[in-house]
């Protein structure tokens, strides 16, 4: 068993990674994550403790299989791209994704983080493990730079300051040649909301970073240009909605209608 001690938005990761294993074990499951739920059983913590309902475990799955689906299409294009997987926490997407040999892959994250994640998940070649701050950005500089790169940043940006964000972005859209950025972001108002989920409030992390438009990134960090937005209310989860208790239905509902709501949490997709 691997004891973790995690505080702060490093053990946001836990709360993730909880969400993904329970939601696999489910017979509709949406993500079947096998490798989420062998990581949770290895692990010395107190899941029980999250009380996680099941709409947080399927709403969570479900971003993540979103993000998964973009990462499939863009290697669709790109059979020898180079994707940075930033803020990877203990997420399998390497392993569900599959990518080709062809791929270059880098998971980053802190290095307390990467050595947990080393310790519970196995090697995968064309997968390289780097452990950093992404407040420090030097590391960019040993990445290949010949082939098309995807970052992806799952539950990631929302803990930085805004300037670290764009300068993250900036250096990301000028340093590679081309490619794509996706990332969940949260309105002023979906952010204040968040931080008072008593899950992520138990871990003191602080949420600091929203975006109330998505096109407002476009200005901030030139070279970015919109490709999808995409929220939970989305037509094309209908299917997956059925899922949801009542109380969640009634507020894709809602979001649907109002646009300050339906901005308060989605996935975006830029290109550069």
């Amino acid at each position: 068993m691997e004891k973790v001690r995690l505080s702060g938005e490093k053990a946001t990761l836990l709360i993730t990674l909880y969400a993904k294993a329970q939601e696999s074990r489910m017979p509709d499951s949406l993500l079947q994550d096998g490798y989420a739920a062998a990581a949770v059983a290895r692990i010395d913590y107190d899941f029980a403790a999250l009380r996680m309902g099941r709409d947080a475990m399927i709403g969570l799955s479900m971003r993540a299989y979103m993000l998964d689906a973009w990462v499939r299409e863009f290697l669709a294009a790109h059979p020898s791209a180079t994707v940075l997987h930033l803020g990877c926490g203990l997420d399998s997407r390497v392993f569900r994704v599959d990518p080709p040999p062809s791929v270059a892959w880098f998971d980053v994250d802190y290095p307390d983080v990467i050595a947990l994640r080393r310790a519970l998940y196995p090697a995968r070649p064309g997968c390289e493990l780097i452990g950093t701050t992404l407040s420090e950005l030097g590391w960019l500089t040993h990445i290949p730079t010949d082939q098309p790169t995807l970052v992806v940043a799952e539950g990631l940006l929302l803990y930085l300051r805004e300037e670290e964000v764009l300068q993250l972005l900036r250096v990301v859209s000028t340093q590679f040649p081309s490619g794509e950025v996706v990332f969940d972001a949260y309105s002023r108002l979906g952010l204040a909301l968040a931080s008072r989920n008593r899950m992520f409030r138990a871990t003191g992390a602080a949420m600091r970073w929203s975006l109330n438009h998505a096109q407002d990134l476009e200005a901030q960090a030139p070279g970015l240009l919109l490709h999808t937005e995409q929220g939970l209310d989305d037509d094309s989860w209908r299917a997956q909605r059925a899922r949801f208790s009542w109380l969640a239905r009634l507020g894709f509902g809602l979001m649907r209608r109002v646009p300050l709501l339906r901005r308060m949490g989605r996935l975006l997709r830029y290109r550069y």
